[in-house]
């Protein structure tokens, strides 16, 4: 049975993504534009409870206030009156800040103008009172050949140079960051431990190229399982570790009519709801449980010194250094890491 999305499964889509009209750099539009409003309908159906902007989304550039303020009724209105548009997460994604050619731009210099303006924007929220916090989003290329900030440890990084840290995280793309080879769960645990997981982008990528922006769990299913495994139940240790918008970054395919915008915006959240059932019943299946304790996952979450103890205690040790054996340590038994991930495909198979 498919399962049905409900408020609290906090789904948002941006308004870009299902008013993507199909326009790629070979070729026009398949798709005519869509009415805002329509997009607010037809999303709630689809169970989606959130929306986010791009810069144009809702008004196009050069709009006057008049008709800037007609599109933003419109949307309230949409949206039933209840809420106000007030955001609390500001995205930047700084697509064009970068270069093509390594003697073109002074990347040092180029950081100091980006820590100069995010610095003022802190500023200017702070004077303001405004409850708004900055999320970086990281991205290795496209449409600049190399772009600044490609990386969540290069944002990371960035972010301790700033004059308000505190106001500032990352927004990761789940694409994005596998455009660089890297492992976007494990980019995640880290913006986890760091406290900086400010939003998250979900859809499907196919390894090193260009943005696809397909789907969520379209792409790669074994780290979307392991993502949605790790926002719902926390990973290996338990605990839901992420309580933000699930959002959806994608774009439908331009070989879609408008009935197909839908039934991918739709595939979005099934393919979400799918994969949470599964990561519950796995974390459920005793086999899991005992598959767990013999890789000793839990065990790295002990620290390595007792309260008190520091590198004198550590050399006194004879254990951690003259008198251990590597040999029967590490050949004694394996961890059974190979057992762990069948366990994890028999039920993203369904076969448990």
């Amino acid at each position: 049975m498919t399962p049905t999305a409900s408020r609290d499964d906090k789904f948002s889509f941006g308004l870009w993504t299902v008013g993507y009209n199909g326009t790629d750099p070979f070729g026009g539009p398949t798709r005519p534009p869509l009415d805002v409003v329509h997009v607010v309908e037809k999303l709630a159906e689809v169970g989606a409870y959130g929306l986010t902007f791009h810069d144009d989304d809702l008004f196009a550039f050069g709009s006057t206030d008049a008709e800037r303020q007609t599109q933003i009724e419109r949307l309230k209105g949409a949206l039933d009156r209840a809420a106000e548009l007030g955001a609390k997460t500001f995205v930047m994604w700084g697509g064009r800040e970068g270069a093509e050619y390594d003697t073109s731009k002074d990347i040092r210099a180029a950081l100091q103008r980006y820590r100069e303006a995010v610095n003022l924007l802190a500023e200017y929220v702070t004077d303001k009172k405004y409850d708004i916090q900055f999320a970086i989003e990281p991205k290795p290329n496209e449409p600049r050949g190399d772009i600044m900030l490609p990386t969540v440890g290069h944002a990371l990084a960035f972010i301790t140079t700033l004059e308000r840290p505190e106001m500032f995280g990352l927004n990761p793309e789940f694409g994005h960051e596998l455009m660089t080879g890297l492992n976007f769960v494990a980019a995640i645990q880290q913006l986890l431990e760091a406290g900086k997981l400010f939003h998250i982008d979900l859809n499907g990528q196919r390894g090193m190229k260009y943005d696809q922006d397909l789907a969520f769990g379209h792409a790669d299913l074994y780290q979307s399982f392991a993502l949605v495994d790790l926002i719902e139940h926390g990973g290996p240790n338990g605990g839901r570790s992420y309580d933000g918008p699930r959002h959806f970054d994608y774009k439908p395919s331009r070989t879609e009519d408008e009935t197909g915008v839908w039934e991918s915006a739709k595939a979005n959240i099934t393919n979400y709801l799918l994969l949470k059932e599964r990561s519950k019943a796995f974390r459920a299946d005793p086999e899991v449980q005992e598959a767990l304790a013999a890789a000793k996952v839990a065990e790295l979450s002990e620290p390595t010194l007792n309260p008190g103890e520091g590198y004198e205690q550590l050399l006194a040790d004879r254990t951690a250094w003259e008198d251990f054996d590597a040999k029967s340590y590490f050949g004694a038994k394996g961890y059974g890491f190979v057992r762990l991930q069948q366990l994890a495909t028999e039920h993203l198979l369904g076969a448990r």
